[in-house]
């Protein structure tokens, strides 16, 4: 029996590749959440950049929370089954009046994997709408197998390589993921998607968390991923531990090492080396 989608909806996301709004806290929580993010970026003196927006859980203990959240791992398990790894977690925000954007793509194109059985937990921490540059998905692109990229390193492409897909995307199609905060939509990993610049005067913040299950493997270099509900019986993904304090001075080094070994999977063939390298800090 399904944990906590219906039938219907699991019906939807293998048709559609997306399920969207799914609640997973109240907007207060989620108020609260945004308050502890801004406060952190406060005290380093700015937005988060760079590789401290990649794999941000395993550097505060609120996001190693979100991304064991019960209510989102209950559909993620209704989706890919009982034994989940988080494999990696982004921020994606877009700063007020902002002409930041993420260009229509599959997130499965650099990410090394060896099978499309992987989910996206996209948690809204603000609201997401047409107003400030909401997420648009493709209905259905997901059965469209692995399409052609080009990398463009536009400097306000938020994805790593800035990379778009090569052939022409029917716009007229998409339908855009309106969420509230304490909602997250459901993406599937080959889903076509996008999302305009936030003309609006607040900040857009989304929390994207990629969940695989324990039988994928990594084809492109040693990687390393958090267990977060059942069983690994394969072992194919370094456990990475749960950090118990913001910043902790191991954890920092042990993130520097992870997300240097990260940049070389998803940075290949670029001469691009890290996330903080110069052509990666866009937006």
């Amino acid at each position: 029996m399904p944990k906590s989608l219906t039938k219907t909806q699991i019906a939807q996301y293998d048709e559609a590749g997306y399920l969207a709004p799914i609640p997973v806290m109240a907007e207060d929580e989620a108020l609260a959440l945004r308050q502890k993010l801004e406060a952190i970026e406060a005290e380093m003196g700015g937005s988060l950049r760079g590789d401290l927006r990649h794999k941000t859980h395993l550097l505060f203990p609120f996001l190693a929370g979100l991304v064991r959240h019960p209510r989102i791992l209950d559909a993620i398990e209704d989706v890919l089954g009982p034994d989940i790894l988080c494999w990696s977690s982004n921020f994606f925000i877009k700063e007020a009046t902002d002409p930041a954007f993420v260009s229509w793509h599959q997130d499965s194109t650099y990410w090394g994997l060896s099978s499309p059985d992987v989910a996206t937990a996209w948690v809204a921490l603000t609201p997401s709408n047409a107003a400030n540059g909401a997420m648009a998905v493709i209905p259905g692109s997901h059965k469209l197998d692995q399409m052609p990229h080009r990398d463009t390193f536009h400097r306000h492409n938020l994805l790593t390589r800035g990379q778009e897909i090569a052939v022409e995307v029917d716009e007229s199609q998409s339908v855009p993921l309106n969420l509230r905060p304490g909602e997250m939509s459901l993406h599937h990993v080959r889903l076509v998607h996008g999302s305009a610049p936030n003309p609006s005067l607040d900040r857009r913040i989304g929390f994207a968390i990629r969940y695989i299950p324990t039988s994928i493997r990594q084809l492109e270099g040693e990687d390393s991923a958090t267990l977060v509900r059942g069983e690994d019986r394969f072992h194919y993904f370094e456990h990475e531990p749960s950090p118990r304090i913001d910043m902790d001075p191991a954890l920092l080094e042990l993130h520097r090492q992870i997300a240097a070994r990260n940049a070389k999977i998803l940075y290949r063939g670029t001469g691009v080396t890290s996330f903080n390298d110069p052509a990666a800090l866009r937006g």
